[in-house]
């Protein structure tokens, strides 16, 4: 009986998986605007009622999409975090993980960090999976206050007033950090998936194209404000 289960869910993680790889190939075709449930039915030979067993909605589908590639994302970002002992080189890894996730993977990029789609809402599930870069970032400052080199630069500004409240769930992933470096780190999460859209839509193209020295001295410059500078660690 075990194995009879066993084997159906098996068969059933199988299928599972074909239906998001077909999904990602019409999201590279169409756009996620146009992902159509009938339309990977048709690529993988089932009925639309056999599919709709799997995903019941275009919706729930596209939900599966989302936190995969933010997982994908995620894991990319904390295997560069663990890869690297010191402080700056960890955040430096971990930017140059997001950019070639991003460039390996630019339709799963555009779905998580391109517009919104129409007519889509995006359950609460997704949010855990989206913190995941976020949280590695955290983690480095984290292990950077812990060893004792992480340095508030002079003109660091304290936050205040509803910035105070926006940050607290920053200041709960990482209690030891002095806010003022939280709001930063804040700012240059934003920047770095800004720099990284800019240059995969197309943005930069006749001024910083290719990107990489722009990028290294951006993501340099980025450590520097959240207090890892040169030589830190």
């Amino acid at each position: 009986m075990n194995a009879g289960r066993t084997a159906r869910d098996r068969a059933r993680a199988e299928l599972t998986r074909e239906i998001k790889d077909a999904a990602r190939r019409q999201l590279a075709a169409e756009g996620a605007e146009r992902l159509s449930l009938r339309a990977v039915s048709r690529e993988l030979g089932m009925v639309s009622s056999a599919l709709y067993r799997y995903f019941p909605s275009r919706d729930d589908l596209l939900t599966a999409l989302i936190i995969d590639a933010y997982d994908a994302l995620g894991a990319a970002a904390e295997d560069a975090a663990r890869a690297e002992q010191d402080p700056r080189a960890a955040w430096l890894a971990i930017s140059r993980a997001v950019r070639s996730w991003a460039k390996a993977n630019p339709h799963e990029y555009a779905l998580i960090y391109g517009s919104p789609v129409p007519g889509y809402t995006a359950p609460q599930t997704t949010i855990q999976p989206a913190t995941r870069v976020a949280a590695a970032l955290l983690g480095v400052l984290s292990r950077a206050q812990e060893a004792g080199v992480l340095v508030v630069p002079a003109d660091a500004v304290e936050p205040h007033d509803v910035l105070v409240e926006q940050l607290a769930q920053l200041i709960e992933v990482a209690p030891g950090v002095p806010e003022s470096l939280l709001l930063r780190m804040a700012m240059v999460w934003t920047q770095l998936f800004g720099l990284i859209s800019f240059e995969l839509f197309g943005q930069l193209v006749g001024t910083f194209d290719p990107a990489d020295t722009f990028f290294e001295l951006a993501i340099a410059e980025h450590a520097a404000f959240v207090g890892l500078g040169e030589g830190v660690g």
